[in-house]
């Protein structure tokens, strides 16, 4: 491959944000959360839905770029992104939006049709997001929120696995609060004083009241994680259920260093990128798996 089309290769891999298909693991959960990971039909279906969700997702990022193309170019940061740096042009990103799309449908023709339903609204709902609900306080993370939650109804509908409603209440705490981490983080970054947080509307006093805001939604999922814990549920699946109490605390910590690390302007504007990087996050994802090996 010439140096070239190394170059083109990257910058479409960069256009299309591969690093945030670990989000779609999270259509994993509802088979984790049943103890149907080892079931080969369900997990086969799970990895269709999980190629199908990323490549809608992927879709949205290349045309909520080109939504944001002249904007992009005017920012410090985002000027470096493939299309508005020029890395990837135009017409280009068109034809890879079409490719996107048409993959995710060939992808999601072979799962039930809810499924397609599904991650057919949450296309819609992104470029609802992109035109309009972005610019909208309070609505843009609340809209981020559901895209998560969303990407867990997707893995239970395409693996034919219930839902629990701790799990839906779970979900809804912890991503408004990883939601409201990113916004915080973007705003943390700003160099000015005063004035809207441009094509936001959020402002650098905001700050405060997203922290607050944030770290009370990322404790209410730890209080739903320890009633979901004491819950006949979990006596049904887990052989010992109490080992699950030491869930609780490892979440407290995790969510109470991000957030101080926010504060502290350490994370960057989107919280996945040092969820990746960082060795701690590896740590307390690494003691929450053996605390669910040790219970079940």
């Amino acid at each position: 491959m010439s140096q070239s089309r190394s170059h083109l290769m990257s910058a479409v891999l960069r256009a299309i944000r591969i690093h945030q298909w670990t989000k779609n693991l999270l259509i994993f959960i509802p088979l984790i959360m049943a103890h149907k990971v080892a079931n080969e039909e369900p997990l086969l279906r799970g990895s269709l839905a999980f190629l199908a969700f990323g490549l809608f997702a992927s879709a949205t990022y290349v045309l909520n770029d080109l939504i944001d193309l002249e904007r992009d170019r005017k920012h410090p940061k985002k000027s470096a992104r493939p299309l508005a740096s020029g890395a990837v042009s135009v017409g280009a990103a068109w034809t890879l939006a079409v490719l996107l799309l048409a993959g995710g449908l060939a992808a999601s023709w072979f799962l039930p049709r809810p499924f397609l339903w599904i991650v057919g609204g949450y296309f819609a709902a992104s470029l609802l997001y992109s035109l309009r609900l972005k610019k909208i306080v309070l609505m843009d993370v609340m809209t981020l929120a559901l895209f998560y939650t969303l990407r867990i109804f997707a893995g239970s509908v395409a693996c034919a696995v219930p839902v629990s409603s701790w799990l839906l209440a779970y979900s809804i705490f912890i991503f408004f609060s990883l939601a409201l981490l990113k916004r915080y983080s973007e705003l943390k970054a700003l160099t000015h004083e005063e004035g809207a947080f441009t094509g936001r509307g959020y402002r650098k006093g905001d700050l405060e009241p997203l922290a607050q805001l944030g770290t009370a939604s990322g404790y209410l999922s730890v209080l739903v994680l320890a009633l979901y814990v004491s819950s006949d549920e979990v006596t049904a699946l887990y052989s010992h259920p109490r080992i699950l109490w030491l869930l609780c605390p490892v979440m407290l910590y995790w969510i109470s260093r991000i957030w101080l690390l926010a504060h502290r302007g350490s994370i960057p504007d989107e919280p996945i990128v040092f969820a990746l990087r960082d060795r701690a996050s590896y740590a307390a994802g690494a003691a929450a798996g053996l605390i669910v090996w040790t219970a079940s």
